[in-house]
């Protein structure tokens, strides 16, 4: 099989490829043994891929959690994995998680265990996903590792569901401006306009602003709208880059109060990645790395692939991460602490719903403040607006007496 990579060099130097391998581990060891530091890590998308070959299935989240949490009560109740797997793929009603079942348990058929079985579903099952499994096979700890997963699946979810639901309102209330005030300058004033100039008005300086604004607008907004585009298929174009992902990560941890919330949001599922899998019994450098691959800031990975390299010399995790400010002291406190006692998983998670507090906090603050301020900016348009349609009419009063 293939895989591709992404990996620092020892002189700190990003480099990317593919490299073929009987397994991921195999892979990870080969990069590791030579002196790469690996970022990510997946299988190479490949013609002769199962998900390739039958089309890739569309499977919610939703699903994986119902599916690891009913796999995890079957288990219990001593129905072996093969028998279980049945019963959930003729349970499901949609043919999409249907196939993926069905390919599973013919994986597992042929000697495969469940972890690697579902490894061959990147788009459906992540890395972390069957690395945790796996894990748990080898813990005899199968049935609550798929709870834990069901649950950090689910938090994920909740979270940026939450995201987007407070995001909600101002795109709103900003789309409907964006529409009304696009009507007035497109249909409405150039009317006035025309009104105006055919009985030769005089003016006043905030009608003729507005009205060389309209103009403006009228000859040169296509031309504007088009460079808006190209500026933002660029910028994207740019930020899918490795360094352009890598600096505009970092220009987003610096703005003012996003920059905070980003952050926070960061660390509490770096947190809760690290509590989940030292949790099920992962040693600490991989736990390190799924956290690294988890990580949705490049920022973010790169800290945590420096003090990767400093654990590997025996400096524990505290250590490293205090001589980084981007780790906050009550993260790095608190991990001192579990380190001390042995019970890094359970801090990790006070850290973690601290952290989810903390940012849910100031997004509320944040869109509190935010919605005044629309509806501020708005009134200020729509009245500039009719101040000057005022005027105009008051001077053409005046004229007409």
């Amino acid at each position: 099989m293939n895989y591709q990579y992404i990996a620092y060099t020892e002189d700190r130097k990003v480099v990317k490829g593919k490299l073929a391998a009987d397994s991921e581990a195999s892979a990870m060891n080969t990069l590791t043994y030579g002196g790469y530091q690996v970022v990510s890590l997946k299988l190479a998308a490949s013609r002769f891929n199962k998900e390739t070959i039958t089309g890739p299935a569309k499977v919610t989240q939703k699903e994986v959690i119902m599916f690891s949490r009913q796999l995890a009560l079957l288990l219990e109740s001593g129905v072996d994995i093969v028998k279980s797997l049945e019963l959930l793929q003729t349970q499901t009603t949609k043919s999409g998680f249907k196939k993926i079942l069905a390919q599973i348990i013919a994986d597992i058929h042929s000697g495969t265990s469940l972890s690697g079985a579902l490894s061959n579903h990147p788009r459906v099952f992540s890395k972390m996903y069957h690395r945790t499994i796996a894990a748990g096979e080898q813990g005899g700890n199968l049935p609550m590792v798929l709870r834990r997963m069901a649950d950090y699946i689910e938090r994920s979810a909740i979270a940026a569901k939450k995201a987007k639901g407070a995001l909600t309102y101002p795109i709103v209330v900003f789309g409907v401006a964006a529409v009304v005030v696009t009507i007035l300058v497109t249909y409405v004033i150039p009317t006035f306009a025309t009104l105006y100039t055919s009985i030769g008005a005089k003016l006043h300086t905030i009608t003729t602003t507005l009205l060389s604004i309209t103009s403006f607008l009228t000859h040169f907004g296509l031309y504007l709208l088009i460079l808006a585009a190209a500026a933002v298929g660029a910028g994207i174009a740019y930020v899918r880059t490795i360094a352009g992902r890598s600096n505009f990560d970092r220009v987003l941890l610096r703005l003012p109060v996003v920059g905070r919330i980003i952050l926070l949001n960061e660390l509490s599922r770096c947190c809760r990645t690290m509590s989940l899998l030292i949790m099920v019994g992962l040693p600490v450098p991989d736990v390190i790395t799924m956290a690294i691959q988890s990580a949705g800031n490049k920022t973010v990975a790169e800290a945590l692939g420096d003090v990767q390299q400093e654990l590997m010399r025996g400096e524990g995790i505290s250590g490293p991460m205090s001589r980084k400010p981007l780790f906050l002291p009550m993260m790095v406190a608190m991990i001192a602490v579990g380190e001390e006692t042995g019970n890094l998983s359970k801090t990790l998670t006070t850290v973690a719903d601290s952290f989810e507090t903390d940012a849910d906090d100031k997004i509320t603050a944040a869109i509190a403040l935010l919605q005044p301020a629309l509806t501020i900016f708005i009134a200020g348009v729509v009245g500039f607006i009719a101040l000057a349609m005022i005027s105009a009419m008051y001077g053409i009063y005046g004229q007409l007496q």
